[in-house]
């Protein structure tokens, strides 16, 4: 059986620093003010969240820089995650856990502590920056019109979110969501997420959307060629054929 040899299993190191079971995600980044539904089937996995569950259940969540790993080892993992709590474990009849976590606050991964059943890390909580200058508040409503933009080129993104995001106050929170609803690469999320200071977070956030819907405009318009030369092409079989 698992244990810290010591009375509790989340101590203090030095200021923020404290101790949490690991989970490594694949293709998924989970940010901070958002709730997730995640599939779990590696056994240290459900181990590292059936510990959480058992205590204060509180949970760390960092991407692994290649998904295909199946046993990833610490240079495997993103330093930068976050510290999430578990809300709730079902486990399905194959034999994997649907877990419901919700994140809570960035994180920075301090060390590893060596375990056989699963990943144990002494984190550094990442404190948010709490005054907002001009310059966050002007890109706030530049990605505000963009992430508009987005979500009318592309299907997959609920309409609704918009006027969600567009009521969101808090700088850290609006960032978070946007960033955590848009369809991007693990790579991508990642770099938003591990962008500590809050002005630059939003510039990656709004080079990223830019960058999205350009490609989302270019996809479209071929798609309008390719439809206008099958037309073309059918109509001219049709015309033969007479």
């Amino acid at each position: 059986m698992f244990s810290l040899n010591r009375k509790k299993p989340f101590e203090l190191f030095n200021g923020e620093e404290q101790r949490y079971p690991l989970l490594p995600l694949r293709d998924v980044v989970v940010f901070p003010n958002m709730v997730v539904p995640l599939f779990v089937g590696r056994d240290k996995s459900i181990k590292a969240l059936e510990f959480a569950l058992a205590r204060e259940k509180e949970i760390f969540l960092s991407a692994q820089k290649d998904a295909k790993i199946d046993n990833p080892s610490a240079k495997d993992i993103h330093v930068v995650g976050t510290l999430g709590l578990v809300l709730q474990l079902l486990r399905l009849p194959d034999g994997t856990v649907k877990a419901l976590i919700e994140g809570k606050e960035r994180g920075k991964i301090e060390g590893f502590l060596t375990t056989d059943d699963f990943f144990m890390v002494k984190v550094l909580r990442l404190t948010e920056e709490k005054d907002v200058d001009d310059e966050a508040r002007a890109m706030m409503r530049m990605i505000t019109g963009c992430f508009e933009e987005y979500a009318k080129l592309n299907e997959k993104i609920n309409k609704d979110l918009v006027v969600t995001v567009s009521g969101i106050e808090d700088p850290v929170r609006f960032c978070d969501t946007v960033a955590a609803h848009m369809i991007l690469k693990v790579k991508d999320k990642q770099e938003i997420l591990q962008t500590e200071r809050l002005n630059p977070r939003l510039e990656v956030l709004l080079d990223k959307l830019r960058n999205e819907i350009n490609i989302l405009k270019l996809e479209s318009r071929l798609k309008k060629r390719v439809k206008k030369q099958m037309e073309k092409t059918q109509k001219d079989y049709y015309l033969n054929e007479q």
